[in-house]
Order: C-alpha cells, then structure tokens, then sequence
C-alpha cells in the first residue's frame, strides 16, 4: 500500500519520465541541456529525504536512460563495466580494511587504550587526545570510520565519559581519514571517478590528514581538560587480568600495521624497491595478530575473512550507484555543469566546491561515497587537479558528520549513550570552523 509520501514522489518521477520522453532526440538544444540536469537532482533530492541510495539512484537513471535514448542491453554493458572497474581498483582498499578488521576483532585497539589509560592515569586531557589519535588510527588502517567508532566509543566512554570536544574530535579525524585513506571505499570511489593512482592521493593528502587529526586531538583536550575529572568505568575481567607487558604485546599488531600502511612508501622509496607491501605487511600483521592477542590462527584467518565483508558488500552497492551515475552522464549533465562553470576562475571554484560538498554531505552524507558519485564527475570535468578533488573529498566528509543518518555518528550516539542530534549539535561548533579551514588551503595551495 503506498504511503502518503511515497504517492507525491512517485508521481512527480512519472512526470519527469514522461518529459524525457518527450524530449529524446533532442541533444544538443538548451531546453534539453537543462533537462540533463534533471536527474542529478532527482538523485540528490531523494538522498535528502533519506530515501535508499539504490532507489534513488534508479529513479534519476531511469529519467536519463529514457531521455538518452539508452537501450537495457547498453545499461547492462555500463553496469557490468563500473563493478568490474571499481572492484580492480580496490584490491588494496578491500585487504587492508579485512586486516585492520581482524587486528579489531582480536582486542588491539582495547588493549592500547587501555594501556595508555593506565600509564596516565587521571590526566583525562592527555587521554582526550589519545582517544582521537587511536580513531585516526584505526580509521586510517581501515578505511572505515564507522567501523572504527562502533569499537572506540564505548571504551572512551568508560575512560572520560560524554565529554563533546572527545566526540568532536573522533568525528573530525574519523572524517579526514576515511576520505584520505588507501583502504577506504572514498578512496576507492575518487580513483575510480578522477583516475588517481592510489599512492599519489594518499601521499598527496597525508599531510592535510594529519593536520586535522591535529586538530581533533587539541580540540579533544582542550575540552576534557575544561571539563574537569574524569569518568572512570570499569574494566572488564578479562582486561582487568592482563599484565600491562601482556597489553603491550596485545598493540603489536596494529601499531606495526599502522606504520606499515603510513610509512610503505617513504620505506620503498629509500629501499629503491618495493619492500613494504600489501603482501608482506598483511601476512605479518596476520601472524603477529596469532602470536600476540588472544586469537589463534585460524581465529586470526576467520577475521580476516569476515572483515572483508563490509568492503566487499558496499562495494558492489556503489558499483549499481555509478551505473546511473554513468547514464546520466551519457546525457551530458557533468559537461552542462562544467560548461556553466568554467567561466570562473578556479581559485574561487575550488573553495566552493568544497563549500557545496560539505553542504550535501549535511543532510545526504549517510553514505559518503554516494555523494562522491555525484560531485567528482563534476570536478573532473571542470578539470580540477587531484588535490582539488582530494579537498572537495573532504568536505563531504565533515559534511557526514553532522547528519543523522551516517553509520560514524550513529556508533558514536550508541558508544557515548546519548542521543543522535545531541551528537551533531556538539560537532557543529567544531566542524563548521574546520570547513572553513579547509576552505582556505584549497584557496592558498591549489
């Protein structure tokens, strides 16, 4: 039975399809360049209404397939071709997130975090910061930052409690790692979309990374020293039993992953030849995970197995996504978009695109790399260079997290015990300036 509100929708789409069919044959002319533009906005309404990312996908590629004249057969080929395409690019993404979910399941990042907490005690300011560091951190390995928070914040609950500036921090650094990382399905999606070797773009953006990682952690320590005191909750009674050497020995595997995928490169390039590689670094992160936790090894490979599965799933869902993605550009919307641009001077164009990414991601960021299906073929077409693309990326990030729907802030509401809009009303105050920051190096260094 349909709703109230799926009946205005559904006929509104109708409409549309109706007017692209009576606009086929028409390329070329004004009135059906505007009409290109139709569907990414149908896309993008829908996304604001929180409707499926597939559905929504399917409602804007079903007006372009009728107005291009696109044959089923030809959508087939399109579709065949952005799943295979976006598979073989996101090997490393799909390995390195599998092993960062094992080192997850084995208890590493619990055993840091708590090893730091007992070397520091009750300074809950130095704790704050470490707290963001590890989310980075683990974010970073992973390429998942929901995944991350869903595993940190109840332990950084029972550390420091509900304080915002720790929240803020997490989302800041959750954010910029997520859109910046080599095991991300961000990354993934932007080589996909501006072909960006991913080596290149990881070492291009390290940098930004680590500057709003920065921030994160003075911001998360700033506000837990205001705060005062400090929340201390209970250990579990299998932590409670380890040795702090045991602890230590518990990190090994993430703190040697961790280098592995930060410094691979500087490694390789000293070494003349590739020496650290995902080959190496994850059977060794596999075997340490076997010898060092409470994981044997075939406990160790069964996480390995299971940590792909986030990956593997959501990639065959943007896989569909840039399919539609792909029929609307067959009609021209990105080059009508680029040709209404292209008259400003890229120094301001720039700035705003990460303005506007960061505006979509607010209401429709539920998905990030969705919402990059939609703004890098813009960018691409507008000719921006990689570290434009890197920049607008990360807008839509900081975007995601002030909206409601995206799995990072939920893991966080559930992690800290309270509410949602609690979450993104305390991130606000934080995020908005960091938008504006990264505003400003997309004017100074593009």
């Amino acid at each position: 039975m349909m709703t109230s509100k799926r009946m205005p929708i559904l006929g509104a789409v109708a409409l549309l399809a109706l007017t692209a069919i009576a606009l086929r044959g028409q390329a070329g002319t004004p009135l059906y360049s505007a009409f290109s533009l139709v569907p990414l906005l149908v896309i993008l309404g829908l996304l604001f209404l929180r409707v499926n990312m597939l559905i929504a996908g399917m409602a804007g590629g079903l007006i372009a397939l009728i107005a291009g004249g696109i044959t089923v057969a030809q959508a087939n080929g399109i579709m065949i071709e952005q799943i295979r395409n976006l598979m073989s690019i996101a090997v490393v993404p799909i390995l390195n997130s599998a092993v960062a979910m094992a080192v997850f399941k084995s208890g590493g990042y619990t055993a840091a975090l708590t090893l730091v907490r007992r070397s520091i005690g009750g300074n809950v300011a130095a704790m704050g910061a470490f707290i963001v560091f590890l989310q980075a951190a683990a974010t970073y390995m992973s390429g998942i930052g929901g995944g991350s928070a869903m595993v940190i914040a109840p332990l950084a609950f029972a550390a420091v409690g509900a304080i915002p500036s720790v929240i803020v921090g997490m989302s800041i650094a959750a954010a910029t790692c997520f859109t910046t990382s080599r095991a991300s399905l961000e990354t993934a999606t932007v080589l996909k979309l501006a072909n960006i070797p991913v080596d290149q773009y990881a070492d291009m953006m390290f940098p930004y990374m680590a500057f709003f990682v920065i921030i994160g952690m003075s911001v998360a320590a700033y506000g837990a020293w205001k705060n005062g005191g400090v929340f201390s909750g209970e250990e579990s009674e299998e932590i409670r039993q380890m040795s702090s050497a045991d602890l230590r020995k518990a990190t090994l595997p993430a703190v040697f992953l961790l280098l592995a995928v930060v410094f691979s490169p500087v490694i390789n390039k000293a070494a003349g030849s590739p020496v650290v590689i995902p080959l190496v670094y994850t059977v060794i992160t596999l075997a340490l995970v076997g010898l060092c936790t409470k994981f044997d090894f075939s406990q160790t490979c069964d996480a390995l197995i299971d940590g792909s599965s986030y990956i593997l799933t959501r990639l065959f869902q943007v896989g569909l996504f840039l399919m539609f993605i792909a029929l609307i550009e067959k009609i021209g919307a990105f080059a009508t978009i680029a040709a209404i641009a292209k008259n400003a001077p890229i120094s301001l164009m720039v700035p705003a695109a990460v303005l506007a990414g960061f505006l979509i991601g607010v209401p429709a960021g539920g998905y990030v790399a969705t919402i990059l299906g939609l703004i890098l073929p813009v960018t691409v077409a507008l000719g921006f260079p990689p570290l434009a693309v890197g920049f607008v990326t990360m807008g839509v990030g900081l975007g995601s997290q002030m909206c409601p729907v995206n799995i990072t802030m939920q893991a966080l509401s559930f992690g800290f015990q309270i509410p949602i809009m609690q979450v993104v009303r305390g991130n606000s105050v934080w995020i908005l300036p960091c938008v504006g920051i990264l505003m400003v190096l997309s004017l100074i260094f593009v």
